[in-house]
């Protein structure tokens, strides 16, 4: 999502400058061009030579640079954003009072593009109430803050001020950018995971889903711009930044909380694998070992799918099935039985692809009968190309690929 945007990465004297060179990785491998500016403390903790060996750009720390005329003029007119990180107690004080006394001040006080500062400081200074008078100054005038961690210091303490993670920094770069895209004030809403339904008070029934594909669909969501809702089953994957998490856990729950969010949703996408069957009676206690045989009853879990595709008024809805035989003609009957707009369907038997696996290789078929097969891809390689699918879809735009069928 941030191919061919320039982003100016501005680099300040605080131990966390070395994590700067991390970030410059992440951005540049989304795409970004980054170009790098340096304070003159900086160069203390990182030698300019790391930066531009990495960006492939120069490297300036110099308000008067013989390479470039006017320079903070210049690399204000093309920067689509400006993110400083680490940002210190120094220069949140010298942007808050308008200082232009180097390359990095001159800039921002030029620059008309987003401005995001992540500080890192002692968590005495963070605390500080001219530090939050300065964030509540440059706040007023629309920079963003991303807000340091708790965590230990170099100081030795433990507390907040260290610099946010890499992930949250690059979801706050990706989501500032993405606001005037077609994807800003979209609702998505993405279901994920497996669901558990209890026998007893210890055991459960529960599926093999790993809830990757849609952790994946839920950061490419929330990349694009989108005010994303991840209903999650029990997994162990970390949560995307910027996406609001719900947790749940058996199919009653998570068909609650779909059904509550339905009237709200701009698009749904069912990627949880829920359990279509539940035992009729559930023990509090754990049932103990016999010897015998154990029978349990099971009954149908409700069919939430169906349910909110006949309850929702405008949102797109997308189904997803997983398969062993007979892919397109069982995807096919699903999408057109349960009033679907999208249905994405993968063949689960086969290795590498299947369930725990990082990556898979998918079928779409839409309501217009188009069949689009992607090849084995990363999950988050082929969630962007789901989402630009359903994009197309809401659009009226008839999606187009080389293996289209």
């Amino acid at each position: 999502m941030l191919t061919g945007r320039q982003v100016v990465l501005g680099v300040t004297g605080s131990i966390a400058a070395y994590k700067a060179v991390g970030l410059l990785r992440r951005l540049t491998e989304r795409g970004a061009q980054v170009t790098v500016v340096m304070t003159a403390a900086a160069k203390r903790f990182v030698a300019p030579m790391t930066f531009q060996v990495l960006s492939r750009r120069p490297v300036y720390d110099d308000l008067f640079d013989p390479r470039e005329e006017i320079l903070h003029l210049s690399l204000a007119q093309s920067a689509d954003l400006l993110l400083i990180a680490p940002a210190t107690a120094n220069t949140l004080a010298r942007l808050a009072r308008g200082a232009a006394d180097d390359l990095l001040s001159s800039l921002a006080l030029s620059a008309r593009c987003p401005i995001l500062l992540a500080p890192a400081m002692d968590a005495v200074m963070w605390g500080h109430p001219l530090v939050q008078r300065n964030l509540d100054t440059l706040r007023g005038i629309g920079v963003g803050i991303i807000p340091p961690e708790s965590g230990p210091l170099a100081s030795g303490v433990v507390g907040p001020g260290r610099l946010a993670a890499e992930d949250a920094i690059v979801a706050a770069v990706e989501a500032r950018l993405a606001s005037s895209g077609p994807w800003a004030g979209v609702h998505v809403v993405v279901t994920a995971g497996p669901t558990r339904e209890a026998i007893d008070a210890v055991r459960t029934i529960t599926n093999r889903s790993s809830g990757k594909m849609g952790y994946a669909l839920a950061d490419a969501a929330r990349a694009r711009g989108a005010m994303v809702t991840l209903i999650t089953g029990p997994t162990d994957l970390p949560v995307p930044a910027g996406v609001n998490v719900v947790a749940v856990e058996t199919a009653e729950e998570m068909r609650h909380a779909v059904v509550d969010r339905i009237d709200k949703t701009t698009v749904l996408l069912m990627a949880a694998a829920v359990a279509d069957y539940r035992p009729k009676v559930s023990s509090p206690g754990k049932i103990k070992k016999s010897g015998s045989a154990l029978t349990i009853e099971l009954v149908p879990t409700p069919d939430i799918l169906s349910e909110v595709a006949a309850r929702r008024t405008e949102a797109c809805v997308v189904g997803f099935a997983a398969e062993i035989d007979r892919l397109v003609e069982r995807a096919t009957e699903k999408l057109h039985r349960k009033r679907l707009d999208l249905i994405v369907a993968n063949d689960v038997s086969r290795p590498g692809i299947g369930f725990g696996a990082n990556d898979n290789e998918v079928t779409m078929i839409d309501r217009t009968g188009a069949v689009v097969s992607l090849p084995r891809l990363s999950k988050r390689v082929l969630a962007e190309r789901i989402l630009d699918h359903i994009h197309a879809i809401r659009t009226q735009e008839r999606p187009s690929s080389p293996s289209s069928k």
